[in-house]
């Protein structure tokens, strides 16, 4: 039977209760995050993520009905891991791995290829080996970014996954349909990937943020979560790219 329009809202006010999200990267930052608003708002959780020890503690914390540890980029795991799941699924939200800035002059040719076609290929990835796992009007969700939108040096790599991201995500939508696909593309956001490539220029970014966002914050990973559960619970959202960066794109680099 066919839902009215009424009824599709009702679904979408009730939320993500009785709903289970895969949540690849989901071990740590904004996946980690997302992950505990699913569970908060009554939805169970798959966790996936290549670091077994902080998987371990996600899952302490979250109870999930599965976890899994892997790399996403390993085509045969993605695979095998979406075969072993025990039955359909209602989203999958991807995220983990940082942006690559490597100035042209310092670049591996062979190492930037491979980066490049690591990337597209987990995207890729994941749409084929989801196909039959979620369910007609589900989700698949990806993590982008703003911040390579702006040529500069040591981008290129960056610049062109950016670029090239939200024509696949549309491509991917219409061969997915009716399961919805988009992309959030988020600016600077406060997780421990953050740190790790910031190191002691860390504080230093965020005030600069602070004075110069029109928003006067820092998005953090609950501002990015909130917007991935949002884009689950909207069935009328596909083949398209959400910008989170607290106006970050308007202000002079």
């Amino acid at each position: 039977m066919t839902a009215t329009p009424g009824a599709r809202g009702a679904d979408r006010r009730r939320g993500l209760a009785d709903q289970t999200v895969v949540v690849i990267g989901g071990s740590a930052g904004i996946g980690l995050e997302t992950a505990r608003q699913v569970r908060a708002d009554g939805g169970q959780v798959v966790l996936a993520g290549r670091d077994p020890e902080k998987l371990e503690r996600a899952a302490r914390e979250l109870e999930p009905v599965g976890a899994a540890a892997f790399d996403a980029t390993d085509t045969g795991r993605l695979e095998q891991f979406f075969q072993d799941l025990p039955g359909p699924v209602d989203h999958v939200m991807v995220t983990g791995g940082g942006p690559t800035y490597v100035p042209l002059a310092e670049m591996d040719l062979a190492a930037a290829c491979d980066e490049f076609g690591r990337r597209l290929a987990m995207t890729l990835g994941v749409a084929l080996c989801s196909r039959d796992k979620v369910r007609p009007g589900g989700t698949l969700l990806f993590m982008g970014g703003t911040g390579a939108r702006r040529p500069g040096v040591g981008l290129a790599v960056a610049s062109a996954l950016t670029a090239a991201s939200p024509a696949l995500i549309a491509n991917l939508a219409l061969e997915m349909a009716p399961v919805r696909v988009n992309l959030i593309a988020a600016g600077f956001v406060d997780t421990p990937l953050s740190a790790s490539l910031l190191g002691d220029r860390l504080e230093a970014r965020r005030e600069e943020l602070r004075a110069t966002l029109p928003i006067r914050r820092v998005v953090g990973p609950a501002d990015v979560a909130a917007l991935a559960v949002h884009l689950m619970c909207n069935d009328a959202l596909t083949g398209a790219t959400y910008d989170i960066d607290g106006g970050q794109q308007l202000i002079s680099p």
